[in-house]
């Protein structure tokens, strides 16, 4: 068994797959209407058949609370391995990426957290 699709829950689906595109690097795999909204999922670069993640509307009650309260803890809705955080960290700085967590070495693990613009933190990481 593998993990084949996961999600995060975005404000606008058009923005975040800007920001997942244009800043984080991912690749649009699949788009398809339902209604106001569209099935709409990105994948690695490097694995356009690995694991899909959906960019979720947010429309459901339950979501913009949810979404809140793990902002507000700091809490990542999503881990992105990454080879160098450090590297990563000052790419994504370059293009305008906001981060809530600079680069953070804990142990063998380096982790650091931004914005993804569309009401999420997330998380990239690398262990040595």
């Amino acid at each position: 068994m593998k993990i084949h699709l996961t999600s995060v829950f975005v404000d606008d689906q058009d923005k975040a797959l800007r920001f997942y595109t244009d800043v984080l690097g991912f690749v649009k795999k699949t788009e398809v209407p339902l209604g106001k909204d569209r099935w709409l999922t990105v994948v690695s670069a490097e694995d356009p058949d690995g694991t899909e993640l959906l960019l979720e509307p947010d429309g459901h009650p339950a979501v913009k609370p949810y979404k809140a309260a793990l902002v507000k803890d700091g809490i990542p809705a999503a881990s992105f391995a990454v080879d160098d955080v450090r590297a990563e960290f000052d790419r994504l700085r370059e293009v305008g990426a906001h981060f809530t967590q600079e680069p953070l070495e804990m142990g063998p693990v380096t982790t650091a957290v931004l914005d993804d613009t569309c009401g999420n933190l997330i998380q990239i990481v690398h262990s040595k």
